[in-house]
Order: C-alpha cells, then structure tokens, then sequence
C-alpha cells in the first residue's frame, strides 16, 4: 500500500465522524470482500461472468466516511481489512445481476439487499439497484433497521467509488440521500464531521472504469 493512502487512512482515524452516542451514522464507507463473493453456476456468459438473472451473495467491512476517498483499498489479497483498527461493522449483500449481467457497463447492473451490521449490534438494511457507474449517485429504499436505525425510513445514496484493484466494490453511503430523510428518534437527522471546501464531507473518489477489475472466482 502506498505511503499517503497509510497517511490519509491516519488522518480519517484521528478525526471525528458521526459516532455520536446513542445516535445513528450519516454516512460510512465499504470494502467488499470478494474472497466472499459467491454466485451460482448459472446463467452465465461464454467467459464465465455471470449472466442476467444470476443470484449472488458478498460480504464486506465498513469503514467510517472519507477512509476509502480517493482510491484508498479497504481489502487485502487474503481477503482480511486493511484498516482492521477502523472497521465498524460488516456488510452484507445478496440479490441478482440484471441489465448486461457482469457486462453491464453503465445503469443498474444488480439489484439487491444490504444488510449493515454495525459493531454495537446495530442494523441497517435497504433495498434497489446499485449501478456500474463510478461516481454516479443511486437512490436506495431504507427497508429497516434496529438500535439507532429502528425508526430511520426514507432513502439512502449510494456511490461506486470504484474497484480494489480486483478485490471487490468500494462504495460510499449517505443517510436520506436522495429522498425523504430518515426520521430518527429524536426529530432530527445525525450530525456528520465537518465538511471540506466542496462542501462534502469526504471527498469522492474519481477512478475511471478503465482501472477496474473484475475477478470471478475460478471453479
């Protein structure tokens, strides 16, 4: 790993990010897991991608908001966290490629369920399309939750923010993203750090599709 992507991973642990107690977060951060990634023997293309239709499960850790900016992996090879210290929680993801299958180059390329389970016991689901485009904003449905997210409803946005160099996903979620706010126990939506320039509160990241890499599992 490069010696500024250990440098800005320092800098996102020592500054402070919406773990307020007994408040849910704004926003977090995900590394897939692709030694995780199962999905069936069939449908499948000619070169073994998988095809329209195909069921699919992964798993991944999730980071706080701004640890995956600017192209920063959040998984090793082996599959284990880069920044084991500044994992949160655990993703999980199951559903069914659509569009073009794996080939889907741009729109909704899988529809899906995620579960967020967060390390104080915490749950966060949502349900909708997640698309192949990097940077692209895409509403999500919040379906449930538990603890801090019991009462949250409304929607999410979520971001690709690119591929781990083959290793799986990165992607950067948002709170009440994109439709009505969650509605949270005490009347009114978390608090995130402080935000940059731009306006954000992270920066996000920028990778081109060309520096992805998709690796399907051989048999």
């Amino acid at each position: 790993m490069r010696p500024n992507r250990i440098l800005l991973a320092a800098i996102v642990a020592a500054a402070p990010f919406a773990a307020v107690a007994g408040k849910p977060l704004a926003a977090f951060d995900v590394a897939e897991d692709l030694s995780r990634f199962v999905a069936a023997k069939e449908p499948v293309f000619d070169d073994g991608l998988p095809a329209y239709g195909n069921p699919f499960i992964t798993q991944g850790y999730i980071y706080p908001p701004g640890t995956l900016a600017g192209g920063v992996e959040g998984t090793l090879p082996n599959g284990e966290p880069a920044f084991p210290e500044l994992v949160i929680g655990e993703w999980t993801c199951n559903g069914y490629f659509v569009g073009q299958g794996m080939h889907t180059t741009t729109g909704a390329i899988v529809m899906t369920r995620q579960v967020f389970r967060f390390d104080d016991g915490d749950l966060l689901i949502s349900h909708g399309p997640e698309l192949a485009d990097i940077g692209q904003p895409m509403t999500r449905a919040v379906t449930g939750g538990t603890g801090d997210y019991a009462n949250a409803h409304g929607a999410i946005r979520q971001t690709l923010l690119g591929m781990s160099e083959g290793f799986g996903v990165r992607l950067q979620v948002e709170l009440g993203g994109g439709g009505q706010p969650p509605v949270w126990r005490d009347g009114r939506p978390p608090r995130c750090r402080e935000p940059g320039a731009d306006g954000r509160p992270w920066a996000c990241g920028d990778t081109s599709r060309d520096e992805r890499r998709w690796r399907w599992p051989g048999p």
